[in-house]
């Protein structure tokens, strides 16, 4: 969209998306997706028969990377420093990123607990926005397709 900025995490399938979405977008490294370390690549399923403790501590505990990679509360921290560092920002700001980080995202706008990070559901290819008005952010619209009508008005918001 005409006036917006555009960031994606650095994997490749980001810049892919942002690409098939018409946008030309800078990397930005702390919209990243989640690092599930040696889990990493596989179904949740497949790390759940091999490693069920593991996997049940991380669904329970924000602060475990049993897997050696990032911690729920990691993520947050990504989220919540890219929104800060938004949320005075004129004009659009479209973000490109995994599931992982659009619900840490939503998770730190809304000031939910960390455990609220496994009760939100992102659909592929959809729009999340978000509101930064009045010094703070609101959730405004979750999974909108894609091929949604532009938001007239959007000021300050990230997507």
């Amino acid at each position: 969209p005409s006036g917006s900025t555009v960031y994606c995490g650095s994997a490749t399938q980001m810049f892919q998306t942002a690409e098939a979405l018409g946008l030309s977008a800078q990397m930005q490294p702390l919209l990243n997706g989640q690092n599930y370390g040696r889990w990493g690549g596989l179904s949740l399923e497949t790390v759940f028969a091999r490693e069920p403790d593991a996997v049940a501590q991380w669904l329970s505990d924000p602060d475990a990377a049993p897997h050696g990679g990032e911690s729920v509360t990691d993520i947050f921290a990504r989220a919540n420093t890219w929104l800060a560092s938004l949320l005075n920002s004129p004009g659009k700001v479209i973000g490109v990123s995994d599931s992982s980080f659009i619900r840490a995202a939503i998770v730190c706008a809304l000031g939910a607990p960390p455990h609220a990070f496994w009760r939100i559901d992102i659909a592929p290819l959809s729009l999340t926005r978000l509101s930064g008005e009045g010094g703070r952010w609101n959730l405004q619209r979750l999974n909108e397709p894609s091929g949604a009508a532009e938001w007239p008005g959007d000021s300050g918001s990230a997507t």
